[in-house]
């Protein structure tokens, strides 16, 4: 999946038509394709900027669903939310491992369903899409991937 032109179905499931569609090849190119081509950018400062976002998002979220609570609660509430796990979870239902660009030892080892690659994934692609289109869609996402 290096053709930008093959995006258009992730697109839909992430709800977003990128304006610039190389943000969302870079968010799903692991560091060992990287590796393998020196030129190419990895995810892993998308993905730093993607656990922001998204800890922003889910912060919101939970604070609005759950108004009474105190900060405490909230944090733990807000921490299940964004586990590694919980990402895997949501990049599975989205079949963001059937769109990442992996090096080859990453591909032979299952690094399309590894968890660690499939929770850095998402939260680059967070971060490409925050940078695409802003919060909005971001928050959009996220609505639709928590689980009530």
């Amino acid at each position: 999946m290096s053709d930008p032109t093959e995006l258009g179905d992730l697109e839909v499931r992430l709800g977003w038509r990128f304006v610039e569609r190389d943000r969302l090849v870079r968010a799903l190119t692991h560091s060992s394709y990287s590796h393998e081509h020196p030129t190419t950018p990895s995810n892993e400062a998308l993905a730093f900027l993607g656990d922001a976002v998204l800890g922003l998002v889910v912060a919101e979220l939970v604070w609005e669903r759950f108004p009474g609570e105190g900060p405490g609660p909230l944090t733990t509430r807000r921490a299940e939310v964004v586990s590694a796990k919980s990402l895997a979870r949501w990049a599975a239902r989205l079949d963001l491992g059937a769109w990442l660009r992996l090096g080859r030892g990453e591909e032979q080892g299952g690094g399309r369903t590894k968890e660690s690659v499939l929770a850095t994934a998402l939260e680059a692609v967070v971060g490409a899409l925050y940078l695409d289109g802003a919060l909005e869609p971001v928050r959009r996402l996220v609505a639709r991937l928590v689980e009530p």
